[in-house]
């Protein structure tokens, strides 16, 4: 996210009503709700993530234990339980 100066880009009289409520403050307006994008859709991280998750789950079918799992992919004991968990509810 990219800071735009107001007077560029909003007529004067826009400008002005904003300064009523927010003189030389900045503020945050949001998306249309029909521009946002989901989580993780402009890059593959969701893939890779759902690709470690598998591997995680195949990994404690293995025999590892979750403490080895911890410390192996860098993550808590709470997030290889939760993993292991949802993995388990897919039916994998």
């Amino acid at each position: 996210m990219s800071y735009k100066r107001a007077k560029h880009i909003l007529p004067i009289e826009l400008l002005e009503l904003v300064q009523k409520y927010v003189d030389g403050e900045c503020i945050y307006i949001p998306r249309k709700s029909s521009n946002k994008k989901e989580w993780g859709s402009r890059t593959s991280i969701r893939e890779e993530l759902l690709l470690r998750d598998m591997q995680i789950y195949k990994d404690y079918q293995t025999g590892y234990n979750l403490g080895y799992l911890s410390q192996k992919y860098f993550l808590s004991l709470k997030s290889i339980q939760r993993i292991i968990s949802q993995e388990k509810r897919k039916g994998v």
